[in-house]
């Protein structure tokens, strides 16, 4: 019982920490964003938490969408790497699906932004072939 107890505590402490993580995309620091994706690049690739961010995949979305339109470079990248991370999270059902579907404008205009870095045209790239296969439901 108590290792059940003890399990179900973790999980709390968890979700905790990526909700400060979620609520940290909005910062006005970008050193604080760039912490704050990267912290949820860490938590979305070592661990399933599907269910955690079902609820909150709009709020996540919106957020990475901001990081992507008014960040510059480094945050541009880690924002594209963690949307693949999520898109992967949700997999190749409705949600994943709406998901791509809501982000792909933002990472096509960002890849073929000429004065975009290149690690954050790259990294879009990836977010937009990787999201593409998972979720986009229309074959085109």
């Amino acid at each position: 019982g108590s290792e059940a107890a003890s399990e179900q505590g973790q999980e709390e402490e968890i979700e905790d920490r990526l909700k400060e993580h979620m609520d940290s995309l909005l910062d006005k620091s970008a050193k604080a964003r760039q912490a704050a994706l990267q912290s949820l690049r860490l938590a979305l690739s070592s661990k399933t938490l599907s269910e955690f961010l079902l609820e909150r995949r709009l709020t996540l979305t919106d957020s990475l969408e901001k990081c992507l339109k008014k960040g510059k470079g480094e945050e541009q990248a880690l924002a594209s790497t963690v949307l693949t991370l999520l898109c992967l999270q949700m997999g190749s059902g409705p949600e994943g699906e709406e998901v791509f579907r809501s982000v792909k404008p933002l990472l096509i205009s960002v890849l073929t932004d000429s004065t975009a870095s290149p690690s954050a045209r790259q990294s879009c790239a990836t977010a937009l072939g990787m999201c593409c296969y998972i979720a986009a439901a229309d074959l085109e």
